[in-house]
């Protein structure tokens, strides 16, 4: 007997050729749509089994806020997330909104439909693959980089980054103390300790050992 679904896609041609297949097995497509942000509106109003909701990037803030809708608003919809694996934190975002299952998006059809049924009868649907790559990362975490700046970082107070980033944008130190709203002899402090800690004898060269060392980057992003 099909299962009744509704089948979403960040990319619409996934999720039409996905749905098309499903149907020729026997199972009925309720609606089909894209992108993923928009599976919650697919679902109410209709009575679907199970969701399938296929995330290009799990691991991207709200990449699963339509999803804790659909488990808020119709509790009953089993939903599983077809998306990449490489990223553990993708993953575990998924089940930590509420995913029924989780299947790689390159995964065979055959895959797909098993994790269909599991979903449907109320169980975990989740491939070996997914596993192997959570335990994985779990067990032999990437290395986070050695390189100058993460240690350039690390020897910086939260303040003195702060002051660093003013250096380089060429700021004195009665402009560094007004713009932080901190006392001039604080400002001179800080910039002394930039100095110190990054072995420079001059601001210009504090400048220079940031940007040399992709300093002003890591602090952008950070």
């Amino acid at each position: 007997m099909g299962v009744r679904l509704v089948v979403v896609d960040d990319h619409r041609l996934l999720a039409e050729a996905l749905a098309t297949a499903l149907q020729l097995r026997g199972h009925r497509v309720l609606a089909v749509g894209s992108p993923a942000s928009s599976a919650a509106d697919l679902v109410a109003g209709r009575r679907p089994e199970v969701c399938l909701l296929g995330v290009a990037a799990p691991g991207e803030a709200g990449a699963f806020d339509g999803l804790r809708r659909i488990r808020r608003e119709r509790p009953e919809v089993a939903v599983i997330v077809l998306g990449p694996v490489g990223e553990l934190r993708g993953v575990a975002g998924a089940f930590a909104s509420g995913a029924a299952g989780y299947v790689p998006s390159d995964e065979r059809i055959e895959v797909v439909e098993r994790a269909i049924a599991r979903a449907r009868a109320g169980e975990a649907a989740v491939t070996v693959e997914v596993l192997r790559g959570a335990f994985d990362q779990l067990l032999r975490p990437a290395a986070e980089p050695d390189d100058e700046a993460v240690r350039l970082l690390r020897l910086l107070t939260r303040r003195e980054v702060q002051v660093l980033a003013r250096i380089a944008d060429g700021e004195d130190t009665a402009a560094i103390a007004a713009g932080m709203r901190i006392a001039a002899s604080t400002a001179r402090t800080h910039v002394q300790r930039v100095l110190m800690k990054l072995g420079a004898r001059t601001r210009l060269e504090a400048a220079a050992v940031a940007a040399r060392t992709g300093l002003l980057e890591r602090m952008a992003r950070g």
